[in-house]
Formats: C-alpha cells, sequence, structure tokens
C-alpha cells in the first residue's frame, strides 16, 4: 500500500508505504514503488530523509512487515527560464499529487522563444508560488496551443514518474472532440505518423513512420452557409505529435481551422479540437475528468 502525505512544515513531499515482505531490503523497497535511482541520489545528498518508523536508516536496512517506510524528497527549485506569472487558472481538480487543468485556445502549454510568458506553466508556477507549493511545473499532458481542454500537471517529480508510467502502459486515456471538414463516418483510423521532411513542425502519413491509431465516433452532420461539416468524438491509442489533425487531414477530413493541415478558417480560427476528457487508471479505481466546450466550437454546433 501506498499513500502521499501532504506537504508538511518543512514543504518537502512526502510518500509513505509498507514493506511488502519479511526481509525486504529497504533499497527495494523504494524502488519497487517507483523511486528512480537518480531521485534515490537526491534523496539521499540533496537534503531529503528516508525513515522506517520515524527513525532514519540506511538503504541496506532489511524491514519487516510492519515497518513503515517514509520517503521525504528534496525541496525543488522552478525551472530555468520559467517566469510565475498570475493568471486565471480553469482549475477543475486538485489533491496533493495533481492538478486538472481546462486550458483555453490560444495559449502555450509550455513558455517557448516565440512566448516566453503566459503559458499554462507560467501561470501554474506562480499558482504555486502563491500557494507555497516547493515544485517546478510537471506537465504530463500537454496540447498545442491552439488546442483547448483538460491539462494533467503533477506536482512532483516523483508524481510526473509515475504517470508517465501508466501512460506508457496505456492507462491514462485521452478523449478528443473535434469539428470536421465534409461528412465523415464512424471509423478506425491506423496509419503511421512521420515527420514531414524539409519542416520541423508538420507531421503526415508515412510508410516509416511511427504506428498510431485513433477511432473516430461520428456525433452528428451539419451544414454551414451550405459547407458541410461533421461533429465527432476521438479516441487516442498512441500519442504521435499531431496524431488527430494528421489523420484527419489523411482521410480527406481536415478539422475546421487547421490551416496547417488543410482546413480552412472560415468558421472557426484556429483547429476546431477539444480535449474534453482525461482517465487515470489507478490501484483505487479509475479517475475521470472532464471539460464542456468552448464557446468558439459550441457556437458552431448550435
Amino acid at each position: 500500500m501506498i499513500r502521499l502525505l501532504p506537504m508538511n512544515k518543512d514543504r518537502r513531499f512526502t510518500v509513505t508505504f509498507s514493506a511488502q515482505y519479511e526481509g525486504q531490503l529497504l533499497r527495494e523497497a523504494i524502488g519497487a514503488f517507483g523511486i528512480s535511482k537518480r531521485a534515490l541520489t537526491d534523496i539521499k545528498f540533496a537534503g531529503g530523509e528516508i525513515l522506517v518508523n520515524g527513525r532514519e536508516q540506511n538503504v541496506r536496512y532489511a524491514l519487516r512487515k510492519t515497518d513503515e517506510v517514509t520517503v521525504k524528497f528534496p525541496l525543488e527549485q522552478v525551472s530555468d527560464g520559467l517566469i510565475p506569472q498570475r493568471g486565471p487558472l480553469d482549475i477543475l481538480y486538485e489533491d496533493e499529487q495533481i492538478i486538472i487543468v481546462n486550458k483555453p485556445p490560444y495559449q502555450s502549454t509550455i513558455p517557448s522563444r516565440e512566448h516566453p510568458e503566459g503559458s499554462l506553466a507560467n501561470w501554474i508556477a506562480g499558482y504555486f508560488q502563491q500557494q507555497d507549493v516547493a515544485s517546478t511545473v510537471h506537465i504530463v499532458t500537454r496540447l498545442d496551443r491552439d488546442t483547448s481542454g483538460l491539462v494533467c500537471i503533477a506536482k512532483h517529480r516523483h508524481i510526473h514518474h509515475m504517470l508517465s508510467t501508466l501512460q506508457q502502459k496505456g492507462k491514462i486515456h485521452r478523449q478528443y472532440e473535434a469539428i470536421a471538414h465534409g461528412f465523415v463516418e464512424s471509423q478506425a483510423i491506423i496509419r503511421p505518423i512521420g515527420r514531414k521532411e524539409g519542416s520541423i513542425i508538420e507531421r503526415e502519413v508515412r510508410a516509416d513512420g511511427q504506428f498510431a491509431h485513433t477511432d473516430l465516433t461520428l456525433v452528428s452532420q451539419f451544414t454551414i452557409n451550405g459547407e458541410p461539416y461533421s461533429h465527432i468524438v476521438l479516441d487516442l491509442h498512441t500519442g504521435r505529435t499531431h496524431q488527430i489533425r494528421v489523420h484527419m487531414a489523411s482521410i480527406g477530413h481536415p478539422l475546421a481551422g487547421d490551416e496547417l493541415y488543410g482546413g480552412r478558417r472560415d468558421a472557426i480560427k484556429r483547429q476546431a479540437l477539444h480535449c474534453r476528457q482525461i482517465e487515470i487508471e489507478q490501484q483505487s479505481g479509475l479517475a475521470i475528468y472532464s471539460a464542456g466546450l468552448p464557446q468558439d466550437m459550441a457556437r458552431l454546433l448550435k
């Protein structure tokens, strides 16, 4: 069993768990609960602590079945170049481990050379500063600048590591809502995606690309000024860069507003794509977080 404790007075992030079996070495127990060797080195030499029943112990200590292990991680510093700023965060869920935020369109998830300020990460760093959370910003699920919807942020690098492991095992699932050009039918799109030659941004379906699988479900079909559109829901089985946008363009139905992949901006000024749901499978059960459509996409459906 593992549980997380809120930050104590010294602000260090703390986890506590029990030995799995009699005689288990403390080092083995720490590794079994997802704490990496690099993190263990930081704990030992950068201001952390490893306690057994409240007393500091060496990693070669042999645990008893009833022993309780407490790991206190060193304080984290805000990443270099990340400027903490205050901004109107739409926080849908928060606990000691994660924050789920509904990101608006036209906001970068992380700062870049073109947009060093005003990103979601800038605002989260400012929020952490305000809440006295001793952590930098760990983005678990990232969205393109013009894509709206749910983003998961970890409050500590250990939680980020654990969630990344869940992602690799297919236990974090994201569902999207979109509006595409033309009348499209429900289908599975299984086509490999790779970087387009001569571009550092654009991707394309190509034989030497990485395996990519998107399930498309039709919700409704409608017209705007005589132009056909489809309201669709998309489930990702892989997480390739621009996967939904590339797959939709590859079947001749680019997303409305997605000029990079053949869409037009007469109905909406950005790609009509919204991350509406995140599901996280944990030992404690399935956690589901949802967010409704933003105004610009909802207006098209009316």
